[in-house]
């Protein structure tokens, strides 16, 4: 058994002290926060709750399962509801559509806007995707790679080119589905790979899957309560987590790390050492400069993404809890976006988790998140400072034509986060959604979850494998607490 410091109590850091603790080592989290979460955190304003990233829930099991490992029931715990409608879809043309909780009541939906033969459609193209999902689970998802033989499956990565998974995101679903709005429903969600769907790989079709087939799903208190009720498990079961305690570098003999010095001048010894900050900000401000690695310095990043939260003294009309807009430009939305530039026509994502908790605000409130794609740092040079109250106003304008009510004279509370912000808190080219998913970047060829110049130093989160969003988080907590295991065994 040896001792782990895990620095960053997100959801990555917590599912791997779990996985570890679960398993007999001792370990200790870091946390420079008040609060757990990391992404997934939370503040508070004039008596409004927000959670500060990741709105939706997919793969529940994923945290089920940490909480089996000891011993206990998730639902004892947490509380965690399925949205049905998981999300409400407008378009240009006034079209709403609605994706339902399961794949019956998907059917009966599309049977009234686009007629039997695209339901029909539609339940082979559900099916389709859980093949795909089912055929990449062990080969991109689910492994660690210590090189390009790991991909050496020739039934597997046969059956992944026959289903389409080396083709482009909006050629695949097209050739499924039909109708347009279907094509973008299942589509857009390329975006959280850094891709536009016209040059994603079809593998990453399956955020689709995970996004609207196979549940969308809200825990009771807000997403962070996943964070917090995580970090009660984990202290309940040993493991010591401090906060406001902040890591100024990674310490070590030789090639070997040794532990971890705080910015007070504490030191804290470990035999492994896992980073859950940002892969590339870790390497840059935990680890010598010695100890990046060439693709780490070359990455190409996602885009970023500006939110806008609201905290309003009136309810929202006719919102569902998610609510997607969509750009009239659809395919004009992703090449401003992906050439560094603010979108003309934006497609926007608006999420209403009072709906959910109405505990979030006070009574007759609501609380408001709009999410707005956005260029990150590496795109034009823009003002966000300036650019910040600019998109307070268009936010609230959108809201307002889209008929969700008079938003501007509800606003009690509002904070605008900007790629310059996400940047300040320690997110490399100032976005969410970390390094990009193209091929290069991908499986065996995105950043490794063990640092290959220092012994005993092991990464966890979005921009190691397996990726971005929540599910993948947490996964990356498995295969972070499996590389520890190597380590403690070959030291």
């Amino acid at each position: 058994m040896g001792s782990v410091v895990v620095v960053g109590a997100g959801l990555g850091g917590l599912s791997t002290a779990l996985r570890l603790s679960a398993a007999g080592h001792r370990v200790t989290i870091l946390e420079r926060e008040a609060i757990p979460g990391g992404r997934a955190g939370r503040f508070t304003d004039q008596g409004f709750t927000f959670d500060t990233g990741p709105t939706v829930l997919t793969m529940p099991a994923l945290v089920e399962e940490l909480f089996a490992l000891h011993g206990e029931h998730m639902a004892d715990h947490l509380e965690i509801e399925r949205l049905d409608p998981a999300y409400r879809a407008v378009f240009d043309d006034g079209a709403v559509v609605n994706i339902r909780g399961s794949v019956e009541q998907m059917v009966t939906e599309i049977t009234g806007f686009a007629g039997q033969a695209e339901a029909d459609r539609f339940v082979d193209f559900a099916d389709h995707l859980k093949r795909l999902y089912e055929a990449e689970y062990d080969t991109f998802i689910d492994a660690n790679f210590d090189s390009l033989l790991d991909l050496a499956k020739p039934a597997k990565m046969a059956e992944l080119i026959r289903l389409g998974g080396f083709r482009r995101v909006h050629s695949l679903v097209a050739s499924k589905l039909t109708d347009w709005r279907l094509q973008r429903l299942f589509t857009f969600q390329s975006m959280y790979a850094g891709m536009s769907p016209y040059e994603a790989l079809g593998v990453y079709a399956v955020i689709a899957y995970m996004d609207s087939i196979a549940g969308v799903y809200f825990p009771k208190g807000g997403i962070h309560a996943t964070s917090q009720a995580l970090a009660d498990l984990a202290t309940r079961h040993g493991v010591e987590i401090r906060y406001e305690a902040e890591v100024a570098r990674v310490t070590g003999r030789g090639r070997r790390a040794t532990g971890v010095a705080l910015v007070d001048g504490e030191h804290i010894p470990a035999d492994v050492v896992v980073l859950n900050p940002d892969l590339p900000i870790a390497y840059e401000r935990l680890l010598p400069p010695k100890a990046t690695p060439r693709r780490v310095k070359h990455l190409t990043y996602s885009p970023s993404c500006i939110v806008v939260h609201l905290g309003l003294d009136r309810k929202l009309l006719d919102a569902a809890h998610h609510n997607i807009h969509f750009a009239a430009d659809y395919q004009g939305s992703f090449d401003d976006i992906l050439a560094g530039r603010l979108q003309r026509d934006p497609s926007w994502f608006l999420t209403v988790p009072t709906l959910g908790e109405p505990a979030m605000a006070p009574d007759g409130g609501e609380v408001g998140f709009v999410l707005i794609p956005s260029p990150n740092l590496h795109g034009d040079p823009i003002n966000w400072t300036t650019q910040a109250p600019r998109e307070l106003e268009a936010t609230i304008q959108r809201l307002e034509d889209a008929k969700y009510g008079p938003v501007s004279d509800s606003v009690v509370t509002s904070r605008v986060v900007t790629p310059q912000d996400w940047a300040d808190q320690g997110m490399a080219a100032g976005t969410p959604f970390a390094a990009s998913h193209h091929f290069r970047q991908t499986g065996p060829f995105r950043p490794a979850n063990v640092a290959p110049k220092v012994d005993g130093v092991v990464f966890v989160g979005s921009s190691t494998t397996p990726g971005v969003g929540v599910p993948m988080v947490i996964v990356s907590g498995r295969l972070a607490a499996e590389r520890v295991q190597q380590q403690l065994a070959a030291r």
